[in-house]
């Protein structure tokens, strides 16, 4: 597993459409083959504050999720709403060594 850890600040006026487009993205995202699970959850302390948490089968499967139409509206259409860059921190999976989720 390849697992992608995307940290996002939003600007407080576009906290609202950041989730319905990121919850659209996430939809569509865990019907590809090559993702595993897509959360996307919000800081309970700072409401402008998000983690994507996407769990790739293999790493070139992040590459393939770049290339989808949905993934690409979610980019473009959440671009203005940044307070800072999105940043992100990859990681691969320990324990379970054949982890899957339903």
């Amino acid at each position: 597993m390849y697992i992608v850890h995307v940290f996002v600040h939003v600007k407080k006026e576009y906290v609202d459409e950041f989730k319905v487009l990121t919850t659209e993205n996430a939809k569509n995202s865990i019907r590809e083959p090559g993702i595993v699970r897509f959360d996307v959850i919000q800081q309970q302390d700072d409401q402008t504050k998000f983690v994507l948490i996407e769990v790739y089968r293999t790493f070139e499967d992040t590459g393939k999720h770049k290339e989808t139409g949905h993934y690409q509206k979610w980019r473009d259409g959440v671009a203005d709403m940044m307070e800072t860059p999105r940043s992100n921190i990859k990681y691969f999976n320990i324990y379970p060594e054949d982890a899957e989720w339903e």
